[in-house]
């Protein structure tokens, strides 16, 4: 959990997490990795729109479900990585072969300006630019937003990014408002 007097990480800085899952209910995924994130300290100020996107890397596996949120967190990089981790594997989550299918994956996109490379943790994700599944709802919530190493917006990035796999609005909604259990997203909804 984030530790009161630790790192701010939102000091000024937007904080973007990546959320998927492809096996089982994957709404249900979903909604419940952002919860598990909430009750880890690891708050949601908007969450994009759920997508419903083709995989990208090994084929042989369902589609997944997508969103971005945007997020406030007290404490620094590695100890957010650390809370998602533990989030992926109280949903299930089992590490096997590279791009697996999964019950939840978490992943840390940007955090600011910030531009970190170490083992097991890279800001912003190195990968980030090459997928439409994470630009596409990216863009829905922060269209503006430069990308710290390419000087791009995430706009520019979608507009120029090699990935043609289908990426599709869904017309699922997953919660954001703590006090609304259907499940409604009014800000992803445009409400």
């Amino acid at each position: 959990m984030g530790k009161p007097g630790g790192e701010v990480g939102n000091r000024g800085e937007r904080i973007f997490l990546g959320i998927g899952s492809n096996l089982g209910d994957r709404l249900a995924w979903v909604r419940q990795g952002l919860k598990a994130l909430e009750d880890a300290g690891i708050s949601s100020l908007q969450v994009s729109s759920l997508y419903e996107t083709e995989p990208v890397g090994y084929l042989e596996q369902g589609d997944f479900l997508n969103v971005v949120t945007e997020v406030a967190w007290a404490g620094g990089p590695r100890e957010l990585l650390d809370e998602c981790l533990a989030v992926e594997g109280r949903m299930g989550r089992v590490r096997g072969m590279k791009d697996a299918p999964r019950t939840l994956d978490i992943d840390i996109l940007l955090w600011g300006n910030r531009i970190q490379r170490e083992a097991s943790l890279e800001i912003p994700h190195p990968r980030l630019h090459e997928r439409r599944f994470v630009l596409v709802p990216l863009e829905e919530i922060a269209p503006g937003l430069c990308h710290p190493v390419l000087k791009l917006t995430i706009r520019e990035l979608l507009d120029r990014c090699p990935d043609r796999s289908g990426v599709r609005r869904s017309p699922l909604r997953v919660a954001l408002e703590r006090g609304d259990p259907s499940g409604y997203n009014p800000a992803a909804s445009g409400a």
